[in-house]
């Protein structure tokens, strides 16, 4: 096994400021994922999410690198793996979870 190092043996000769820094960062990245990374992750390919929004796959490749876009676009992509696209609003310590904007009209 020459020229390969325990991760452990590695990780504890790191500065105690640069372990915190990256143990930091790999709790962010568990929270935080790019639109490509989270299809990636579930296995799916731009065919797979393209043939369920019915659009081409270039779209798809499209909206994965938007710096924003539409709510609803994006809930149809987060459907289209499957999952459910929740809103929270944080405010000093309290979060709110905000319904379908479709339901705002019907508490009037």
């Amino acid at each position: 096994m020459s020229g390969r190092n325990n991760f452990g043996d590695l990780r504890s000769q790191m500065p105690k400021a640069d372990r915190a820094q990256a143990e930091e960062e790999a709790l962010r990245l568990g929270e935080e994922m790019h639109l490509a990374d989270v299809r990636r992750a579930l296995k799916l390919s731009q065919e797979d999410i393209a043939q369920t929004l019915q659009i081409g796959q270039s779209s798809v490749a499209k909206l994965e690198k938007r710096a924003d876009m539409y709510v609803g676009t994006l809930r149809r992509f987060i459907e289209a793996m499957g999952g459910e696209l929740e809103i929270t609003a944080r405010f000093q310590g309290r979060s709110i979870k905000i319904r379908k904007f479709s339901d705002l009209s019907e508490t009037k």
